[in-house]
């Protein structure tokens, strides 16, 4: 890279510019689970037209229908899905649900700054090794379990085939109030911030300024927390690893607090960690036990990969992407503020420079859409890649503290706007005082 870049002293001047994201939502769910795991819905949601155009319909994704034995016949244990009545302002609607698109035609059309409210009705059980929806060492994790309304940009809507590799949902901030009903044998953990342990087996809860929520549904874990500051609840299933819980803790509360001090304030009072299934980051909870289904990853893995989903609170979390069209901002931003942790926890004092090499082969950028990668080495861009080609701004620059000081302005310009490939740009061209692209060459798509 031969651009000399150099920081840009009114940084205070330049102003961002947020993707709009077409729509302003609220759910309001009811979900009870019997002592079968079938679960009966009801989800009203409130949608706002926040566009130019009149709309004729409304796009949501519905992922569960992915594990439905239509479209994947070779799970041994697929998900079931019923939809009772879907309805919009109390009128019965037609609808079409096709893998993971459920299209409702409006009854007249939604014109902008007008809002309506549509009604699901339904039931569900969850598959076995399914992805994130899924039921997992007699756990049930609820992702993505309720109609999502796909953002609307453009002049359409924003909504992409689903893919078994990488995120392939994308939602603007929401408010959430949920009720529920369990069995009495299991505790609630979710993204709602004021949960106790175990919680009673019926309760309201509500979270606003979301991209969506997670339910896990939890079977005798075994619970290590935290005394102080925001609390950290690590949910573990082995008596004999309770040693390595306590460490993930640790580690957990040391990477809350430096991404804290060196990007800003996490949201929560709360944030859950279970210890089981996918990593996957959700708002105020995530999820670690393996890397797509390989098996559960070693302790060493674990602590990293538990890192890397919380720095998604802040990268996906409060600074949002589309990460189907811009995976790259989130995943590539979690790995560099993951590297940046484990710099200042391990006290390493020498450059990180040597360290990051770009495998030669990875000739694309790094800002293509998903379905642009094949699936084997789309990993090595979204993730890889994309953590070098960060790392590498900062190479003759400041290395580390500035590298700190990028990510504290980024996250106060953007935290709780969407961003993509165009917008970072024109930022990073800001703050650099750069002339030109050139150093964006060869790693983003201009």
């Amino acid at each position: 890279m031969e651009t000399t870049i150099s920081k840009q002293v009114d940084i205070e001047e330049f102003i961002p510019e947020g993707i709009e994201p077409g729509n302003f939502s609220e759910y309001d769910i009811t979900l009870k689970m019997d002592d079968k795991g079938k679960f009966q819905l009801e989800t009203n949601v409130l949608i706002k037209n926040l566009s130019t155009d009149d709309w004729n319909q409304l796009i949501f994704y519905f992922i569960p229908n992915m594990f439905a034995k239509s479209v994947s016949p070779d799970l041994e244990h697929p998900s079931t899905v019923n939809f009772h009545n879907i309805s919009i302002d109390g009128k019965k609607v037609n609808y079409t649900l096709e893998k993971d698109t459920l299209n409702i035609m409006l009854l007249e059309k939604l014109k902008p700054n007008r809002d309506v409210k549509v009604n699901f009705s339904y039931e569900l059980t969850l598959p076995e090794k399914g992805l994130r929806f899924t039921k997992s060492n007699g756990n049930y994790h609820l992702a993505q379990f309720y109609p999502m309304i796909a953002t609307y940009r453009n002049h359409q809507w924003n909504k992409e085939a689903y893919r078994y590799r990488g995120e392939t949902y994308h939602t603007t901030f929401s408010n959430f109030k949920l009720a529920y009903d369990i069995p009495k044998e299991y505790t609630l953990v979710s993204s709602f911030e004021q949960e106790v342990f175990p919680t009673p087996n019926k309760g309201l809860i509500e979270i606003k300024n979301v991209k969506e929520i997670f339910l896990a549904i939890l079977k005798d874990p075994i619970l290590v927390e935290n005394e102080e500051g925001i609390s950290i609840r690590v949910f573990g299933f082995e008596e004999k690893k309770e040693e390595l819980y306590q460490e993930i803790l640790t580690e957990a509360t040391d990477a809350l607090n430096y991404f804290e001090e060196v990007m800003g304030h996490y949201p929560f009072n709360q944030l859950d960690i279970v210890l089981d299934g996918l990593g996957m980051e959700y708002p105020g909870i995530v999820t670690a036990n393996s890397i797509y289904n390989s098996g559960p990853s070693n302790s060493s893995q674990l602590k990293s990969m538990v890192v890397h989903e919380i720095a998604h609170q802040w990268f996906y979390g409060m600074i949002s992407n589309d990460p189907y069209n811009n995976a790259w901002l989130d995943e590539g931003f979690a790995g560099f503020a993951t590297s940046l942790f484990k710099f200042s926890s391990s006290k390493q004092s020498e450059t990180y420079n040597s360290l990051y090499r770009i495998d030669p082969n990875l000739e694309l950028p790094v800002n293509l859409p998903l379905d642009q990668y094949e699936s084997n080495i789309m990993s090595s861009y979204v993730y890889g890649k994309s953590t070098i080609m960060l790392w590498e701004l900062f190479k003759d620059n400041g290395e580390i503290k500035e590298a700190e000081e990028f990510l504290k302005i980024y996250y106060q310009f953007y935290k709780n706007k969407e961003i993509d490939s165009k917008e970072f740009m024109r930022f990073a061209k800001y703050y650099f005082n750069l002339k030109d692209d050139s150093l964006f060459e060869g790693w983003l798509e201009l």
